[in-house]
C-alpha cells in the first residue's frame, strides 16, 4: 500500500504445492487486494510517457511487415468484453489450463483469486491490456504448459513471503511490450520495434512468444534481485532493459535465438 491512497494485490506464498491478410505465416493462496489503482499505477512507472515534442524517427516497413503490423494492431485494440461468447470461451480455456483438476464455479467467482487476479471478476483487470492479455495467457498455458505452471504456482527459486499477483502482472507484462515495441504507432520508432517487426513478418505469433519469454525473463529478474512486491516497477524495468538488449543482439534472426528463450520450458 503507499501513502498516496493507492492499493495493491500482493500474493503472500504459502506451500509450493499449490485478421487482415495472409501475408504472415500463421503458427499455431493469500491476497491482500485493493482495485485496479496497483495495475495502473504499475503500468505508468514502468512505461516510457509520451510526448507531443518527441523528435524520434520512423522506419519503413515493407507491405508484408506492415499488414502483419496492422493485423496486430486489431489485436490489440480488441477490448475484452464479458457479453461476447468467444472471450467468456477464451477466459473458461485459461481456468481449464490453469487449474485442470479443478472445476470452475462461474466466470465470477472467488476462485480466480487463486490465479491472482484481483477480485472474484477477472475481467476488471483486462482494462490495461485487453483482449489480448488474456490471448498472451492462454498461448502461454497451452505452449510452455511447464513454464506456465512454474510461474503461476511459484515452484522455482527462494521466493519472497510476499509474491507478484500471476494474472496481473501478465496483464503488465502485454501493456509493458505494446508500448517497448511501439506497437500503436503508424511506423516504429525505435530500433527494437524495427527489429521485432522483422520477427512478426515470419511468424504472426512472435508477439505471443515474445509475452512468453518476457515473463519467464521477469520472473527470472524477480528472483536475481530476490525481490518482493514494492520491488515490482523495478523488477519490470529492469526486465525491459535487459530485454531490449537482447532483441538487437547480432545474429538473432528469430526470436528462438534470443538468449532468455532458453528459460522457457514446455
Amino acid at each position: 500500500m503507499d501513502d498516496r491512497g493507492g492499493s495493491f494485490v500482493a500474493v503472500r506464498r504459502i506451500s509450493q504445492g499449490l485478421d487482415r491478410g495472409n501475408t504472415c505465416h500463421s503458427t499455431s493462496a493469500e491476497f491482500v487486494t485493493g482495485s485496479t489503482a496497483w495495475l495502473g499505477r504499475g503500468l505508468s512507472c514502468v512505461c516510457a510517457q509520451r510526448r507531443e515534442s518527441d523528435a524520434r524517427p520512423s522506419f519503413d516497413l515493407t507491405p508484408a511487415q506492415e499488414e502483419c503490423l496492422q493485423r496486430l494492431q486489431s489485436r490489440i485494440d480488441v477490448q475484452y468484453d464479458s457479453s461476447i461468447p468467444e472471450h467468456q470461451d477464451a477466459l473458461r480455456a485459461l481456468w481449464n489450463a490453469a487449474f485442470p483438476e479443478e472445476e470452475l464455479r462461474g466466470l465470477i467467482s472467488e476462485q480466480w483469486k487463486d490465479m491472482g487476479w484481483q477480485g472474484k471478476d477477472p475481467s476488471t483487470d483486462f482494462r490495461g491490456g485487453g483482449f489480448i492479455s488474456l490471448e498472451n495467457l492462454l498461448f502461454f498455458a497451452r505452449n510452455f504448459p511447464k513454464s506456465f505452471q512454474d510461474l503461476l504456482r511459484k515452484r522455482e527459486g527462494d521466493r519472497s513471503v510476499w509474491e507478484y499477483p500471476f494474472a496481473v502482472a501478465g496483464v503488465n507484462i502485454t501493456f509493458m511490450l505494446i508500448q517497448m515495441l511501439d506497437l500503436e504507432a503508424v511506423k516504429p520508432r525505435t530500433l527494437v520495434g524495427a527489429t521485432f517487426l522483422k520477427f512478426l513478418a515470419e511468424n504472426e505469433s512472435a508477439f505471443d512468444l515474445l509475452y512468453c519469454i518476457t515473463f519467464k525473463l521477469m520472473d527470472h529478474q524477480w528472483l536475481s534481485m530476490r525481490a518482493s512486491y514494492m520491488d515490482f516497477n523495478t523488477v519490470m524495468k529492469s526486465t525491459r532493459r535487459r530485454l531490449e538488449k537482447e532483441l538487437l543482439l547480432e545474429d538473432i534472426t528469430r526470436l528462438e535465438d534470443v538468449p532468455s528463450y532458453k528459460l522457457l520450458t514446455r
